[in-house]
């Protein structure tokens, strides 16, 4: 059995974990909560925006190895590719669809715990047959790759 001393130190230790862990949560819950979509997000001249150097993007127009990722394929029109793309991306948890045109799709992903938020945007390109895709995350440095998961996960269900 612990002596009183010790107890209460304990006792104490305990309540101050718990309190910083409380305040550290709601900071990133705060944070989640008031993030803004930023303005990489949309389609100029038939392409989607660079990543940003963080490793929390990926981007099939990305000049860069490390954000690279596969375009997907265009197998039908255009217009029924996006609608498809829509169905899939609204079956997924926490999901919204923000814009929506016949070649042109962004939705917003929001992760389970703190609810960050993803851009995820899909931009028809009928010439290459080919769908381009950027998924980023608007909060912090590493997704630990959920946004290639997720890509990976969408292009398997298209």
């Amino acid at each position: 059995m612990l002596q009183k001393p010790m107890r209460r130190k304990l006792i104490s230790m305990f309540v101050s974990l718990t309190l910083l862990l409380a305040i550290v949560g709601a900071a990133l819950l705060l944070m989640s909560l008031t993030s803004r979509q930023p303005g990489s997000v949309g389609a100029s001249e038939e392409r989607l925006s660079e990543c940003p150097q963080s490793p929390n993007c990926v981007c099939s127009q990305s000049a860069s190895p490390e954000h690279q990722i596969a375009p997907l394929s265009l197998t039908v029109e255009p217009t029924g590719a996006i609608a498809r793309i829509a169905d899939i991306v609204r079956s997924m948890p926490r999901t919204t669809i923000v814009r929506q045109t016949d070649t042109y799709l962004h939705a917003e992903f929001r992760s389970r715990l703190f609810r960050f938020p993803d851009d995820v945007e899909f931009l028809i390109d009928a010439d290459a047959k080919v769908i381009h895709v950027r998924s980023a995350s608007r909060i912090g440095h590493s997704d630990l790759g959920v946004n290639r998961a997720r890509v990976e996960e969408i292009r398997r269900q298209l």
